[in-house]
């Protein structure tokens, strides 16, 4: 980077993973093989990039940043299994990216922008086997709460399959190095999400809502994010079998696809009165 005058952004959340142990055990926990094909978001100067290289068949590296492609992509020049992709992972289409096959995806990312990739990536016609994200540890660990403790990042995640912390990065492994230690979590997605078609939709709609003022009950929020009545509320959940002095981070994933379902058939009750 010094000697193409550049400075990690701190905008863009840069903090480069130069660890060769770390790096090797994230490319382990990915489990990958020569049959795969490996999608990595944030490729960043390539330290990742070419252990991914050597452990796949073919990797598609799109980074955002287009004062490090240069340096991605004379890094790079040895391998000739990798496309480097300059552009916003969110603003590019998976399909065009990775074709018709499925694929695995491997990132250090920031953690604010994990639930929009993780949504973006599934919500795609062709969707990741497995993704693997490297983030704060903190997150890593809120995304593997369990009801109680939930957030909407965790359900977000957790509607589309099981995510497991596998590998512990301490900040001194990234450069700069960062305030907080890391962690790799491992997502090994379902085929199906646990909710589909347009309740997909409704149950982040909900979610969102439930999760504005967390430590409202949901009758309030509810009331207040679908302009119902505080009654109308209450018996919206009540209808789902769900206490309406709860709040939203102790509800179960089940109980929210309960509580989309009911929503559903309540949006058709009025369409029809």
């Amino acid at each position: 980077m010094r000697r193409h005058h550049l400075d990690p952004h701190k905008g863009l959340g840069q903090n480069f993973l130069v660890d060769h142990k770390a790096l090797r055990k994230i490319v382990d926990y990915a489990g990958l093989s020569k049959d795969d094909t490996v999608l990595e978001i944030g490729a960043g100067l390539g330290s990742l990039t070419r252990m991914l290289a050597k452990g796949a068949g073919k990797v598609v590296a799109v980074e955002i940043d287009h004062h490090l492609v240069p340096i991605l992509e004379e890094v790079m020049s040895p391998f000739n299994n990798v496309q480097i992709v300059e552009g916003d992972i969110l603003e590019l289409n998976p399909v065009d990216l990775m074709g018709d096959k499925p694929f695995i995806v491997v990132a250090n990312i920031p953690y604010f922008i994990t639930s929009a990739i993780i949504r973006h990536l599934l919500s795609s016609s062709v969707k990741p086997t497995r993704i693997v994200l490297t983030m704060q540890q903190e997150v890593a660990e809120r995304i593997c709460a369990q009801a109680g403790d939930l957030s909407l990042l965790a359900l977000s995640v957790q509607v589309f399959g099981t995510p497991k912390i596998g590998v512990n990065i301490p900040a001194s492994a990234f450069f700069p190095p960062p305030k907080v230690d890391s962690a790799t979590l491992k997502v090994e997605i379902y085929e199906q999400p646990l909710i589909t078609g347009k309740q997909l939709d409704m149950f982040f709609t909900l979610a969102k809502i439930g999760f504005s003022q967390k430590r409202k009950m949901l009758r309030n929020t509810i009331s207040a994010g679908l302009h119902y009545s505080a009654p109308e509320a209450e018996e919206l959940l009540k209808s789902a079998g769900i206490d309406p002095t709860r709040r939203a981070q102790t509800l179960e994933l089940v109980e929210w696809k309960t509580l989309v379902g009911e929503y559903e058939s309540w949006l058709e009750k009025r369409k029809t009165s």
